[in-house]
């Protein structure tokens, strides 16, 4: 065989003096190294993942076994070791949900009807994005809990890809799929027995088992499991807050962010009994014939779930019919109520909202003042038309629609988040925990023009390094912005403190001060701020 007038063996003998010249010079690294594949051995077995762009990306990583037959409403399960080399190069299933419906142009902003892996029972799967898998490495490690409520989404999605973060802040970067719905918090202990104690919090043991994974495996991607971050936006923080109160969970993770979903209460026993036994009636099983939940196609349990988000759905709220319950072992209380949950005190936190987060909610973008005037009736009676006034000059260029949206955040996001950062803080000022910070982005997004003012989700991106979806876009200032915020979620992973030399000094929230880190793209510019929109903090913690 001839190669350009070179015979096939001077060809050979020239490839073979260059690798031996290439270890001469240092770069025998980049020649012996597969240039696409990556392989790591976990405590199960090998893993072979792809490189990306310099970031080696590992999908469908099993931390649990199949949930379905025997295993439904059951704590996770190990996995079965195997031997070989398993392949982790495609996503791995995600939880049984309602698909997403793109019917509302903000479905199409945060893009959930991209699921990838295919919908299935055998979830318990999670994504890991490295610069590197060397044990030395030693770097921060970033825990990604996906929104959705507890009912819907994975960490397939593409909002979530952490290759940019991988990047940007030098850290490994996971995201977790999990059980939801009726699947993760079906609580059948009243009828089931012993056998089915923990049946309302399996979704979230299933979060437990994959940082128990991650602590026993991320080393070997070039992680440090002394230094893991778990945080999340929406259900995500709802998840994070609930992990706080969680005995099972503590050790695992040693920093919390909270993203537009500050959670104070789960659900109480009763509750949730009461929802588990209209369930069982819906699926025509009693409680002599619990076994037959364990023999149903999915679909089927699926449906009878679908039955009970109907109503919520109907009046565009998020479904809440399945959600985590107190069960006095996995979930021994409130996760924030009546103060921050002790067990997890030394547990810094970030906490924030967005300022417009109802907007996702809602639709009628003609609204007029009439209109709006007639809405804060709905929500303060005689006293709207003072309520109006008071947004109104806050903010004279919003439209009604906006502020529309800004009222019902306030009454709900804000006065949330605020009395979970007044809770940890108190903890903190007592000497009994760590510090919290908080931050609220006022940044409007720039889809459609601006509609949305600065809905839930619009900090999503720019927290991950990751500004390409609808609700951002690539711009200068949203880079600038992407950078400010990612650095202070990988400074707070690294080192427990979100200070960083690219966003201005951030102080520690205090019952006192109330300093928040403010993101305005559009006028004074990122900057901490004692108390921002003090007023309609007080007007509302006067009437709720």
């Amino acid at each position: 065989m001839e190669h350009k007038g070179v015979s096939r063996r001077q060809w050979l003998k020239s490839a073979a003096a260059l690798t031996a010249g290439s270890a001469v010079t240092g770069s025998v690294r980049a020649i012996s190294e597969d240039p696409v594949f990556s392989v790591v051995e976990t405590t199960d077995g090998k893993v072979r993942g792809l490189r990306s762009g310099g970031v080696h990306v590992f999908k469908g990583l099993r931390y649990g076994a199949d949930t379905g037959g025997a295993n439904r409403f059951m704590p996770p399960q190990p996995v079965a070791k195997w031997s070989g080399v398993r392949d982790a190069t495609a996503y791995g299933n995600y939880a049984p949900q309602m698909p997403a419906d793109r019917r509302r142009a903000y479905a199409d902003l945060i893009a959930y009807d991209l699921q990838p892996g295919g919908m299935g029972e055998d979830c318990l799967v999670l994504n890991l994005w490295t610069p590197s898998p060397a044990k030395a490495a030693k770097r921060p490690v970033l825990v990604h809990l996906h929104g959705g409520g507890f009912y819907a989404g994975s960490g397939n999605s593409p909002q979530f890809d952490g290759e940019m973060m991988a990047r940007f802040g030098d850290v490994v970067f996971i995201t977790i799929n999990h059980r939801l719905g009726s699947f993760g918090y079906l609580n059948l202990a009243e009828v089931g027995g012993e056998r089915y104690a923990q049946s309302g919090a399996v979704g979230m043991l299933d979060i437990v088992a994959a940082l128990r994974w991650v602590r026993e495996n991320v080393e070997s991607f070039g992680g440090d499991p002394s230094r893991v971050l778990v945080f999340g936006q929406s259900g995500g923080g709802l998840k994070t807050s609930t992990l706080m109160a969680m005995p099972s969970a503590q050790g695992l993770f040693h920093r919390a962010g909270v993203m537009s979903g500050s959670g104070i209460r789960v659900m109480t026993a009763a509750q949730s009994t009461e929802i588990a036994a209209k369930y069982l009636t819906a699926l025509q099983i009693g409680k002599g014939s619990l076994d037959r939940l364990h023999t149903l196609p999915f679909e089927q349990l699926l449906a009878a779930q679908l039955r009970f988000e109907a109503a919520d759905r109907l009046k565009g709220e998020a479904p809440r019919a399945f959600s985590p319950a107190i069960d006095g072992v996995a979930i021994p209380r409130h996760p924030f109520d009546p103060d921050a949950p002790p067990i997890s005190a030394q547990v810094p936190m970030i906490i924030s909202t967005t300022l417009d987060e109802r907007a996702y909610r809602q639709i009628n973008f003609d609204l007029d003042d009439a209109g709006l005037l007639r809405f804060a009736q709905t929500r303060v009676g005689d006293d709207a038309a003072r309520l109006v006034t008071m947004y109104r000059d806050e903010d004279p260029r919003a439209t009604p629609f906006v502020l529309q949206a800004r009222i019902d955040t306030d009454m709900t996001f804000r006065r949330i988040a605020q009395l979970q950062a007044e809770r940890k803080a108190a903890a903190h000022a007592s000497g009994n925990g760590a510090p919290v910070w908080t931050y609220l982005w006022k940044t409007p997004s720039p889809a459609y023009g601006g509609r949305y003012g600065a809905p839930h989700g619009v900090d999503i991106g720019p927290s991950l390094h990751d500004i390409r979806l609808g609700l951002n876009g690539p711009s200068e200032a949203n880079l600038r912005l992407a950078d400010q915020l990612a650095s202070a979620w990988v400074s707070f992973a690294a080192t427990g403190d979100p200070a960083n030399a690219r966003t201005p000094q951030w102080p520690a929230y205090s019952v006192a001060r109330r300093s928040t880190l403010v993101f305005d793209g559009e006028a004074a510019g990122t900057r901490a701020q004692d108390d921002p929109r003090r007023a309609f903090r007080e007007y509302w913690a006067g009437r709720l």
